[in-house]
């Protein structure tokens, strides 16, 4: 398992992000930190991919279009309507090639990062959670409550976050991604399952 130089990282990556973008960067990174150490995954793995998932964000959206379709990364007709959504993929792509890393489980935490999935590895719900709780984000809804299950219950903070994320853009369902709403059932589902076992 390669040992990944997150200071190098970080040297490179802020040259092309701005000040507010690095410092969330940032915060992501020491919160994937802190999650890893808490459920048992490796805390480098966490950082790296922490630090990278943002890598495409300040790209101007119709150069992340172009970029992908010159690197044959397919895009969806949704993203191409909502182009803020491109820099996930484009983002896994960076990290690869720009970056060198090569562990799937990275690259993967970086496609969904944004969107979430179903069934979502320990490391992928890390870095999803790690983006919606970092200390600079403030303007969510019950962080408080998001904040203390991301230390708890990985599968139960993405459910709080995917049902509040439906519920805020529940007026416009066109502002859905599929796929976050096939995340949002799964975990819904899996939440469910879990209140039976207890009751």
């Amino acid at each position: 398992m390669p040992e990944y130089d997150i200071i190098r990282m970080q040297k490179k990556l802020c040259k092309f992000m701005d000040e507010e973008r690095f410092l969330h960067t940032i915060g992501v990174m020491h919160t994937c930190a802190c999650l890893a150490m808490v459920h048992g995954t490796d805390i480098n793995i966490a950082q790296c991919a922490g630090l990278l998932h943002d890598s495409a964000k300040c790209i101007p959206n119709k150069k992340k279009i172009r970029l992908c379709e010159e690197h044959h990364i397919e895009i969806t007709q949704f993203e191409r309507e909502n182009p803020f959504l491109i820099h996930a993929k484009l983002g896994a792509y960076i990290a690869r090639s720009k970056y060198g890393v090569k562990d799937p489980d990275i690259l993967a935490a970086i496609t969904y990062h944004t969107t979430g999935r179903p069934d979502m590895s320990t490391l992928e719900k890390i870095v999803y959670i790690a983006d919606y709780i970092e200390p600079m984000r403030y303007k969510a809804q019950c962080l408080p409550v998001v904040r203390r299950l991301a230390f708890l219950d990985l599968d139960e903070c993405m459910y709080e976050i995917l049902k509040n994320t439906v519920a805020f853009l529940g007026d416009n369902p066109e502002k859905i991604d599929g796929i976050s709403l096939k995340a949002y059932e799964f975990y819904r589902l899996r939440h469910e399952a879990n209140q039976l076992c207890r009751s």
